[in-house]
């Protein structure tokens, strides 16, 4: 199996609602379905060769997924060709005209979003060019798109306090902190990307052990401890909900497809 990939953050000025860009071909690979994770961003893919195939979704060329604490089955040819963008979901209003929340668990054509523009862009991004190009075309296109969009700075300073500490950190202490009641927290949440800070905080966790699998390979009850489960048999029911298998049977079946601008955690994860 042949892997060429190119990552990139995206122009400056768009780095508060974009965290970065990923351009992948795999060539070779086994047919067969792939799990994709939970994550902490809302993201967009760009085929650039076959549709893709989302079990019980539909078939698409280009689509968004939303925020979501499950995964989603994606058929996987010999050949694999797109570009991958990954947005900040308090980005997302400034970006798309519509809060993260309105994609919370969906798979979304992208000409749903922003219609006709969107086969141009898979027309441009089609042609031949190098990586860098196609994401000078994806900085072109999202800074005239870019719309003003104002959250509020207790929101915002949540969804770095969770970033921060990986979801290792108790809801009732954010709220006490920004003087909300965690009903008011967990509804702001919601409104906003679509999930819960208490779902964003097992994403996270996830996501940590995640990393920790694919850099380190350390027995998996210390990754558990460290990614902050109670023990290793915890981690293992939260991994059956989030990626759909156990661990072992992900780090077999997944974890040779995983990339890691995938698991990447950028510093540009807020709008300022």
């Amino acid at each position: 199996m042949l892997i060429d990939t190119s990552e990139k953050l995206p122009d400056k000025s768009l780095r508060p609602y974009i965290s970065h860009y990923a351009g992948f071909r795999i060539m070779g690979a086994s047919l067969g379905i792939t799990r994709t994770l939970p994550s902490r961003h809302v993201t967009l893919m760009i085929g650039l060769g076959t549709p893709f195939i989302i079990e019980n979704k539909g078939t698409f060329t280009s689509f968004l997924c939303g925020m979501a604490d499950g995964p989603n089955y994606v058929h996987r040819g010999k050949i694999i060709e797109g570009v991958h963008i990954f947005l900040n979901p308090l980005g997302v209003y400034a970006l798309l005209g519509l809060p993260a929340s309105a994609f919370a668990g969906q798979v979304v054509n992208l000409s749903d979003i922003i219609g006709s523009s969107a086969h141009e862009l898979h027309d441009r991004l089609q042609e031949d060019l190098p990586w860098s190009s196609r994401f000078g075309i994806l900085d072109n296109m999202f800074i005239r798109i870019l719309k003003e969009a104002s959250l509020s700075n207790e929101l915002i300073w949540s969804w770095k306090k969770l970033l921060k500490s990986s979801g290792n950190i108790r809801i009732s202490e954010l709220s006490e902190e920004i003087g909300w009641s965690r009903r008011h927290l967990t509804e702001k949440f919601i409104n906003e990307i679509g999930i819960s800070p208490k779902t964003l905080a097992r994403i996270l966790r996830f996501e940590n052990a995640c990393a920790l699998i694919k850099a380190r390979h350390f027995p998996l009850a210390d990754i558990a401890v460290e990614s902050g489960y109670y023990d290793q048999p915890h981690m293992t029911r939260e991994w059956q909900a989030l990626a759909g298998c156990p661990p072992m049977t992900w780090i077999h079946e997944e974890l040779p497809f995983i990339q890691d601008y995938e698991l990447s955690r950028y510093n540009n994860e807020r709008p300022t």
